[in-house]
This record gives structure tokens, C-alpha cells and sequence, in this order.
């Protein structure tokens, strides 16, 4: 059996066990760590922060181009600047492009067809007046 004072020239694997540096002491999704070996030689806990998702579109679930994945509290704070949090244009930040234009063409195709029913209907009212 080894031991540190008995010079027999085997390496003696240190106490690889660590302590939690915080007092939330359960494995949750939020605690998670990763051991980290310092310049002094000594082994400690780096906590890993949760991994950011990419901001999705509303309509069809893609991911939305142009935007930074940031945590919620991130993207709150005013650290992080205007520009990467949304896209400069209609419904940027909320909707793709796609479904941007989806949505225009939408509006502009039910706009024409009402303005065809109001000329039906006026075209309908002046044969029967004749």
C-alpha cells in the first residue's frame, strides 16, 4: 500500500472529488457543472450555463435568420444591443420572410376580392334599376 511519505516512486492520484461552490446542491438542468483543472494545479466546478435556443417563426417554426440565440435574460438586458435581437422589417424578430410575404399577399389578394364583390354587387343593383 502506498502513501505520500513513502518515497516508492508511484504516482498517488489526488482527491478527485469535488463540492458544489454554490449551496443549490441537487442535479438539476440548472446546475450543471464541469471540472476545470487551474494553473495551480488544483481541480474545481465551472458552472455551464443553459444552451440558448435560436428564435423560431410564429407561423411555421423555422429558425429565424439574422437573430443571436440568447437566453431570455440576455435578451432583456440592455447590454445587448437593438440589431440582434430583431431583423429590420415588418414583423422582424417574430416572423420569417416567408410568411412575411405570405401574409402580404394574403391581405392583398382578400383587399382585391372585396373590391370585386362591390362592383358585382353595383353592377348587380344598376340592371335592376334598368
Amino acid at each position: 500500500l502506498c502513501c505520500k511519505s513513502d518515497p516508492c516512486g508511484c504516482d498517488i492520484m489526488k482527491d478527485t472529488r469535488l463540492a458544489f461552490r454554490r449551496r443549490h446542491s441537487y442535479n438539476t438542468k440548472s446546475n450543471k457543472t464541469r471540472v476545470v483543472k487551474t494553473p495551480g494545479g488544483r481541480l474545481a466546478l465551472l458552472y455551464v450555463k443553459k444552451q440558448a435556443s435560436v428564435p423560431k417563426c410564429g407561423d411555421c417554426g423555422d429558425k429565424l435568420r439574422g437573430m443571436a440565440a440568447l437566453r431570455p435574460n440576455q435578451l432583456k438586458k440592455t447590454q445587448t444591443c437593438k440589431r440582434l435581437k430583431h431583423v429590420t422589417r415588418a414583423y422582424g424578430g417574430a416572423r420569417c420572410g416567408k410568411c412575411v410575404r405570405q401574409r402580404i399577399i394574403r391581405a392583398f389578394l382578400i383587399e382585391e376580392q372585396t373590391i370585386v364583390k362591390r362592383r358585382l354587387n353595383e353592377q348587380m343593383k344598376a340592371g335592376k334599376k334598368d
